[in-house]
């Protein structure tokens, strides 16, 4: 019997040879990630209720990083209680203000292809990216997790999103991802697997192909799925891979089919991502503030392509950046990258979710506009209600705050 990508791997997680889709199956986890906000302080009081302890402390992995850094006593409280609980439940798995958990998780080990992994928070999905089925799950989900290590899942449909040709110069992952859902609508996943391939999808570098996967949430997908390779074998340093791919002939419910040579930069406007149109449309739109930052934003790979724009040239606006890592920060240092954003004039933010999660200091005021490489743009998000956020990728953040206005990164990375 073929089975896609997600069928194979929920089948391997729930002890089977084969499942269909719509079935019921109990999967065993492999791997259950939470962070400060909604992990801890949530689960700790509900354990100590039903007097449990985790199932198996070296499967779970714990990455502070929304209440980062802590500047109130809310925050404070929050991240103490972070610290104390891994220490309590013999949790080695912690890292503390090393970046945003979608990035740490992967760039320290902790995800191969073929596992089946939670993560207390909605862009989960980046896993998928290393052909690990990996979604999102509240609290009371994360307690059944950590308390059995078993979760129960409704076998997904897959829909394929396939990409021939070659991304242009100055497009990027969030590209395609902001097409997909200004054509398919905040649902268009319909709550099932997104399974990306094509040319294109496997010429991407990993942290690209994570940015797909990850933004996903956005797409109405359950979890987002890239069949494993030789990409996945380098950044993951795997000597003997196991390669993780669905059968061709596998039946999908959708596949849909485009040419990424076509694709031209997208922006989404205020209040959705789904609000999309190519960047032709906005570059009357001056905005004020320019923000590279987020899982989906601020990677070594984004810090990059905002770098490609940026050499050389000075910043008309206020420029926020907030690298997604300290690993990515240091290399990005190490190699030049950092310094041309510096140069350009950008102010750099700590390694955490900050104005993307609505915390820290640095939130949109009164009528604020703003463009941002972050994966939302809900009213309210990132600031005052009555601010506006453009999303973007790095190239067109970087472009836009070079021009002054909303801007086509092409003509900046010819």
């Amino acid at each position: 019997m073929s089975q896609t990508l997600a069928q194979k791997l929920v089948a391997r997680a729930a002890g089977r040879g084969t499942v269909t889709p719509g079935e019921i199956v109990t999967c065993k986890v492999d791997l259950a990630m939470m962070h400060d906000s909604g992990g801890p302080r949530r689960v700790k009081p509900m354990l100590e209720r039903l007097g449990a302890k985790v199932w198996d402390p070296s499967k779970v992995v714990v990455i502070t990083d929304h209440y980062l850094p802590a500047y109130d006593d809310e925050s404070r409280k929050i991240i103490r209680i972070a610290r104390d609980w891994v220490r309590e439940a013999g949790i080695d798995n912690f890292y503390d203000a090393q970046g945003i958990c979608h990035i740490v998780l992967p760039e320290r080990g902790h995800l191969r292809p073929g596992m089946f992994a939670v993560g207390g928070d909605s862009h989960s999905p980046t896993g998928g990216a290393f052909a690990a089925y990996m979604f999102g799950v509240g609290a009371t989900e994360m307690l059944g997790v950590l308390v059995t290590g078993e979760i129960w899942l409704k076998v997904p449909h897959t829909i394929a999103m396939d990409f021939s040709g070659k991304i242009s110069p100055g497009v990027s992952a969030k590209d395609i991802m902001l097409f997909l859902i200004g054509r398919f609508g905040l649902d268009g996943g319909q709550y099932q697997a997104v399974e990306y391939r094509g040319e294109a999808i496997r010429k991407l570098p990993m942290q690209e192909r994570m940015t797909l996967c990850n933004m996903t949430a956005e797409l109405g997908g359950q979890t987002g799925l890239i069949a494993s390779d030789g990409v996945t074998q380098e950044f993951l340093k795997l000597k003997d891979p196991d390669p993780w791919s669905g059968d061709p002939d596998a039946q999908v419910i959708a596949h849909h089919r485009f040419n990424a040579t076509d694709l031209a930069p997208q922006v989404a406007a205020p209040h959705s991502p789904a609000n999309t149109k190519e960047v032709s449309f906005f570059e009357n739109i001056k905005p004020s503030l320019a923000y590279i930052g987020a899982c989906t934003g601020a990677k070594l790979e984004d810090l990059r392509m905002a770098a490609q724009v940026l050499r050389n040239r000075k910043s008309k606006m206020r420029l926020l950046v907030a690298p997604a890592s300290l690993r990515d920060q240091k290399t990005a240092e190490d190699e030049g990258t950092l310094k041309i954003l510096l140069d350009a004039g950008a102010e750099l933010l700590p390694n955490a979710c900050g104005i993307c999660a609505g915390f820290g200091e640095h939130l949109l005021p009164e009528n604020m506009v703003a463009i941002s490489s972050t994966a939302r743009n809900f009213k309210g998000r990132m600031g005052a209600a009555s601010s506006q956020v453009y999303l973007g990728s790095p190239y067109t953040v970087a472009a836009s705050a070079v021009a002054g206005r909303i801007c086509d990164p092409r003509e900046m990375v010819k």
